[in-house]
């Protein structure tokens, strides 16, 4: 078992940023892929961007490229995603997850399915 708990969420104005944070505890945490994903209101949840195990392949979805990086710090289970030049339409509840299998392309880390283990989320709010 793996738990997830993000942190970071908040309000901010169009242009601004944020930084999520998601802790991971249970077992190794390096044996993970990870994936941040979002879910907006009447929308079906969405892939954000993902890290593999040893966080030296990363992925974008091509709505936050450039303006969004993932990192992750194996000596404190930690994953991150700084969020800069928001936008209202990046407005979701944005989740981390745990894939135990290994990932090197797009349509791997993308697959929501893969992932066994999910935060509870935490709300971004980017006001016009």
């Amino acid at each position: 078992q793996v738990q997830l708990v993000e942190s970071g969420g908040g309000l901010v104005q169009a242009g601004g940023s944020l930084s999520l944070s998601c802790q991971a505890s249970g077992r190794t945490f390096s044996n993970y892929a990870m994936g941040w994903f979002r879910q907006a209101p009447g929308k079906e949840g969405e892939f954000v961007s993902g890290i593999s195990r040893g966080g030296g392949r990363t992925v974008y979805a091509d709505s936050v490229k450039g303006r969004f990086a993932i990192s992750r710090d194996n000596a404190k289970n930690m994953v991150y995603l700084q969020m800069n030049s928001l936008k209202p339409e990046d407005t979701a509840i944005y989740y981390c997850a745990a894939d135990e299998g290994y990932c090197t392309d797009y349509g791997c880390f993308a697959a929501r399915s893969r992932y066994e283990y999910w935060g509870q989320g935490t709300q971004v709010t980017v006001s016009s």
